[in-house]
């Protein structure tokens, strides 16, 4: 037995390697694509009659009013949260 205690755990030579993670032009393609996804649907919903475009209508007539809406709703959903 010895009485030597070691200082600090062994270090491996590259302790990334145990991690398998994705090349990151994986994960750029990856990004690229959602954001393209995202960004499609959001103008899908910015066409005449659909709601994004009903939402600004009512904003741009109404920014009292759609104001005055969205803190009730934020209200009545923080109290439902606690």
């Amino acid at each position: 037995m010895s009485d030597d205690i070691p200082l600090s755990p062994p270090m491996f030579e590259d302790p990334d390697a145990a991690i398998e993670r994705k090349s990151r032009p994986d994960a750029i393609d990856a990004l690229k694509s959602a954001v393209a996804r995202v960004k499609g649907l959001i103008e899908a919903g910015r066409q005449p009659g659909m709601p994004l475009s009903v939402l600004s209508n009512i904003a741009r007539e109404a920014p009292l009013g759609s104001l005055c809406l969205a803190f009730l709703l934020g209200i009545a959903v923080g109290r439902r949260s606690r």
